[in-house]
């Protein structure tokens, strides 16, 4: 695009007190370079390590960072729904502030913007995790392409800039991570236009994965299930 734009950038956090205040710092720079209007929130959803004294300190520093504080857990699709229905700007950018992403890689999507682009997607150039995470993955992306038939390559790839008038037509309601499906099963269906670019991967440096485990497993699996029951049957029904 030729003009600066309208962006409001996010981060959902859950003890990422070790990445997120470089997150920010990285994030305020590259939006300075971008836009003219722009604002950062964090989502803090309940963390209980040095998170919320991490972004206090922050926000002394950085007039452009806001703070959503949720009182009680409400899982990864809640904080990214504080995050979206939050946002004021035109466009939403937002990653997750693990540093598994490069937020400078934000101008890869900017750059595949245009007059008929709603949803600029990422997608994984090469996955930096354990073999057994990348075959769950694999699998994962397999199975969601043929659920619910995605046209995009990588529906997992937690890195998105969006108009922020798509979520004036679409309603999200998922607090568990499947709410990544639920999102882009919603614009597809919508009719909005997708473009997508290849973008970076890396190791988690601080804490750990909050999705592998048997618990969120099984939640993912039930949530899944109900969403496909919904969009696929209920309603079309209604």
């Amino acid at each position: 695009m030729d003009k600066k734009i309208s962006l409001s950038c996010f981060f959902p956090c859950f003890n990422d007190a070790g990445s997120i205040a470089s997150m920010v710092v990285i994030m305020d720079k590259v939006a300075r370079q971008v836009s003219d209007d722009y604002e950062i929130i964090v989502v803090d959803d309940c963390s209980t390590d040095n998170s919320r004294v991490v972004l206090e300190e922050l926000c002394k520093k950085y007039t452009a960072l806001r703070l959503i504080y949720h009182e009680r857990n409400e899982g990864y699709g809640g904080a990214l729904r504080s995050g979206i229905y939050s946002s004021k700007k035109e466009f939403i950018f937002y990653t997750d502030g693990d540093f598994q992403y490069d937020v400078t890689e934000l101008n890869n999507l900017i750059s595949c913007l245009g007059p008929g682009v709603d949803i600029v997607n990422g997608y994984k150039l090469s996955r930096s995790d354990s073999l057994s995470r990348k075959v769950i993955g694999g699998i994962y992306q397999y199975t969601m392409k043929l659920m619910f038939g995605f046209k995009i390559r990588d529906v997992d790839c937690d890195f998105r800039l969006m108009r922020r008038s798509i979520f004036d037509k679409i309603k999200l309601r998922y607090n568990s991570g499947v709410i990544c499906v639920e999102m882009i099963k919603k614009i597809q269906n919508a009719g909005f236009s997708f473009a997508e670019t290849g973008v970076s991967h890396y190791h988690r440096v601080y804490g750990k994965s909050q999705f592998f485990n048997i618990v969120r497993i099984y939640q993912v699996g039930r949530d899944i299930l109900k969403l496909w029951w919904t969009l696929n049957f209920k309603e079309r029904q209604a």
